[in-house]
């Protein structure tokens, strides 16, 4: 039983980051961190309470992880979950419930009563609408983390449908708008919904134990505010809801990624620093906005202090802030990014070849890219990555231009910090590998 709330305190008061395999670990193991209170460390933890009549737990983690997860906390009490509640219906924080349902029925016990934002039943229908979407996008964005593509392959080895999430999803039994208190034996939950990742998503205070759930609010890297292949998020309102928690006072932080945190300044310290982060990213946004600038400006002229990118528990190593910057814009001004070029722009095809033919051929332009990718700045290999794509687009068999396009997308990839870059440029490189012929990456 690892002593995490040692391991976060040393992290914050002495800023270290040792990275993030350290604070994010999907082990499936169980650490009190607290008298009568448990982390079940998974894809997303696992928070479970023992009131004296039950077990609540907050979120249930990815369906692959549902046998780890009910073995710890069996190992932990035997007593009864009474209480599942979701933070938000991402498929890594509900898609082990059906198995606690299961065990409850074999075991003959009252089937744990289901809660959560009435937003929730909504995404649902939202997941079953777009699964083809969604499956793609996942597994791009966990890329090469092929355990987490969910429906890859089926019993004894046939291929499986290509389902994203738990089948079925388990809707909640009991939902509400703004808030909702219940009480487990000697335990009140005080749930409030507040919008920031998502729009289904709940904060929980537990007053007996000056305690909060904070589910994604608080993930141990810069906030999921901006993912590029998903719905809006809310930066500006997952900053309130922050300051929110903050003025509760708590003593200990459970999150459903990273560390737990203990201590009331503590904890004080962290809320106050991804609100601010977050906050100042929404008003240069908006300022630069209302002075008429495009996208491409806020793009590559907003920058955080480097005191915020400092911080152990802000690295970009999942989102990072230029993305944020790109759903503050579709949040508040809509899609068109103020280039009149790209209102009704021509097809990428038809653009990549009359680039190349102004270049003199696809070869100049694939030339033009390596030469720049070779350079490693950042700002080269971004120009790289335009050449080398119109190369590909303007002559999609030609192995060559795909060659050199798996390769700069490679070499982008590994200079990158984020998930979410990594896993398309990872995308990228893989598709015009296959393409050329070359060895899968």
């Amino acid at each position: 039983m690892a002593d995490l709330l040692a391991l976060s305190a040393r992290y914050i008061d002495n800023d270290i980051y040792e990275g993030a395999g350290l604070v994010n670990r999907p082990t499936t193991e169980l650490s009190e961190v607290a008298p009568g209170i448990a982390m079940i460390e998974a894809f997303s933890h696992v928070v479970a309470f023992r009131t004296g009549d039950g077990i609540v737990l907050f979120d249930t983690s990815l369906e692959a992880f549902a046998g780890g997860v009910m073995k710890s906390l069996r190992g932990w009490t035997d007593e009864p979950v009474s209480h599942v509640c979701y933070t938000h219906g991402h498929a890594d924080h509900v898609g082990g419930t059906g198995a606690i349902l299961c065990e409850a029925c074999d075991r003959n016990r009252p089937r744990p009563q289901v809660i959560g934002h009435e937003n929730v039943s909504p995404r649902f229908r939202r997941y079953e609408l777009t699964n083809g979407y969604n499956f793609t996008i996942n597994a791009r964005q966990f890329a090469p983390a092929t355990e987490l593509r969910m429906g890859s392959g089926g019993p004894g080895g046939k291929p499986a449908a290509r389902r994203f999430g738990p089948d079925p999803w388990v809707q909640p039994d009991t939902t509400f708008r703004d808030r909702m208190e219940f009480r487990a034996g000697d335990t009140r939950f005080e749930l409030r919904h507040a919008i920031g990742e998502t729009d289904d998503h709940l904060w929980a205070w537990v007053p007996e134990h000056k305690a909060i759930c904070s589910g994604d609010f608080v993930t141990w890297v810069f906030p999921n505010a901006g993912n590029p292949q998903k719905v809006q998020r809310f930066p500006l309102e997952w900053a309130r809801a922050l300051r929110e928690m903050a003025a509760m006072e708590p003593e200990l932080l459970l999150p459903a990624h990273g560390l737990p945190i203990a201590g009331k300044a503590r904890i004080a310290g962290v809320l106050d620093t991804i609100a601010s982060a977050l906050e100042i990213l929404v008003t240069r946004s908006l300022e630069m906005m209302n002075a008429g600038a495009r996208l491409d400006d806020l793009i590559h002229g907003i920058k955080l202090p480097q005191s915020f990118m400092d911080k152990p528990y802000l690295k970009p190593v999942y989102d990072e802030p230029e993305f944020i910057i790109h759903n503050i814009w579709r949040l508040y001004g809509g899609w068109y990014d103020g280039n009149p070029s790209r209102l009704k722009p021509a097809p990428d095809a038809a653009l990549a070849s009359e680039i190349a033919a102004l270049a003199g051929g696809v070869a100049k332009l694939v030339a033009r890219a390596e030469t720049l990718a070779a350079s490693g700045r950042e700002e080269d290999m971004r120009l790289a990555c335009h050449l080398v794509e119109a190369a590909a687009l303007a002559e999609p068999e030609n192995r060559d231009a795909h060659m050199a396009r798996a390769n700069v997308y490679g070499a982008r990839r590994k200079a990158e910090l984020s998930l979410m870059s990594k896993g398309i440029f990872g995308w990228a490189e893989r598709e015009s590998a296959q393409k050329a012929g070359k060895n899968e990456v």
